[in-house]
């Protein structure tokens, strides 16, 4: 572990703590916006990042980034090899929650170290189960909750299942505990609707909304045009974008299924373009199934099983007629929306949680029950034959509500208020 030095230990300025020990998703980014938005502000004090030792690896750049700005207050602290190897594994549910105690442990122990004023965690989630048995922190904190759903019964699309009442209670149950923990200031949330409700049932003020960062003036490397020279797409096609990590969870099966009950003249008109990491297996598994698509059914079907640095990424979504987010019972907030917001585009999503609320309380497009083949296609039918309802200036209002520099600015009011 690296240590500050042994004037900065005594110093006055406060040290403010970033702990993340997630590698992949949206976690670089964030780090990434906090560390500019720092640089930007000037801010005094020293900013610790706390982070696994392969994110040095994975996300260089990052680190690089920081490295290189004036600021010389900005530090990585990546965790031991030995700290990393003794967490346990997240195959099973006792071996995730002990894994949760642990990785508790290292932010207590190392803001202890550091001699941090003042925590973030960047995924609270994982952490609310010990903060709720009593597990203390040695120095005020916030954190981001990413996944709660025990306010989804207000939403218009829900759908009870048995099994949901006792997550929601469990859920109310934790969070009425660490709320009232003396050292926790800030809980941190990408759904706005749980915020209200957080504060409402539990007589605080404790919950904040934070915005899912997004950058408003993204560069674009490739225009439309462009683009459907180089794939050689048809002027007169609708083009649909799957773009993320093509997985289940994301809906990319259900949605090739859902290419089935298409009929031939409406798959004529359709260029379905799949952008996105995929594990060599379900690699393997969606080449195949692809390939007797093509052969089925009259439809363009593009394959791009890599990922794009951001710089591309708003090609994509410039070049889509429409954005597709199929994903399954996802709980929580999605990227893809605003990279769609951002373009103008209209999305086909599902209608589950926080996502189907966001796509209609701001017109972002159509939701569909994602869980169904045969209601993704009739979805797909209902953007070619008619124009979906889209509103352009609450597109870009949600937009704006999230971007990059608003999501920075809450997360170091969060730390540096009281």
């Amino acid at each position: 572990m690296q240590n500050f030095g042994q004037e900065n230990l005594q110093h006055q300025a406060p040290i403010f703590l970033l702990f993340d020990l997630s590698i992949y998703g949206h976690h670089p980014a964030y780090i990434q916006h906090l560390i500019e938005y720092w640089e930007q502000q000037q801010f005094s004090g020293h900013l610790a990042i706390v982070v696994s030792p392969q994110f040095l690896e994975v996300h260089g750049e990052v680190v690089q980034f920081a490295q290189g700005l004036k600021s010389q207050n900005i530090q990585f602290y990546p965790i031991t090899l030995e700290e990393k190897n003794a967490l346990k594994s997240r195959d099973s549910a006792l071996s995730r929650n002990w894994r949760n105690i642990q990785e508790w442990l290292l932010f207590c122990r190392y803001a202890k170290a550091l001699q941090a004023t003042q925590g973030m965690i960047l995924y609270l989630d994982t952490y609310l189960l010990g903060l709720a048995l009593g597990l203390r922190s040695p120095i005020p904190f916030s954190g981001i909750y990413f996944r709660p759903t025990f306010h989804y019964p207000t939403f218009s699309h829900y759908q009870g299942r048995s099994k949901d009442q006792l997550q929601f209670w469990r859920e109310k149950f934790i969070l009425s505990r660490v709320l009232k923990q003396k050292r926790f200031k800030h809980l941190l949330s990408l759904d706005p609707f749980a915020v209200a409700v957080t504060n409402q049932i539990f007589n605080t003020q404790k919950a904040r909304t934070l915005a899912d960062p997004i950058r408003i003036n993204a560069e674009v490397k490739l225009s439309p045009q462009a683009l459907k020279e180089q794939f050689n797409i048809d002027n007169q096609r609708t083009i649909f974008l799957l773009f993320g990590a093509l997985t289940s969870r994301k809906g990319v099966d259900r949605l090739l299924d859902s290419i089935q009950f298409l009929s031939p003249e409406s798959c004529e008109e359709i260029t379905l373009i799949l952008s996105g990491e995929a594990n060599p297996k379900k690699q393997e598994q969606l080449k195949l199934q692809v390939q007797q698509l093509r052969v089925e059914k009259p439809i363009q079907i593009l394959e791009n099983y890599q990922f794009l640095p951001e710089n591309e990424i708003f090609s994509y979504f410039n070049l889509a007629d429409i954005v597709l987010a199929p994903y399954q019972r996802h709980v929580g907030m999605s990227g893809i929306l605003l990279w769609a917001a951002v373009a103008g585009k209209p999305v086909l999503s599902s209608d589950y949680g926080l996502m189907g609320e966001l796509v209609e309380q701001y017109q972002l497009g159509i939701t569909v029950d994602s869980t169904q083949s045969r209601a993704i296609a009739q979805g797909i039918e209902h953007c070619l034959q008619e124009q979906i309802l889209s509103d352009q200036q609450k597109m870009q209002a949600f937009a704006q509500a999230n971007a990059a520099e608003e999501f920075a600015r809450t997360i170091f009011r969060a730390m540096m208020q009281p």
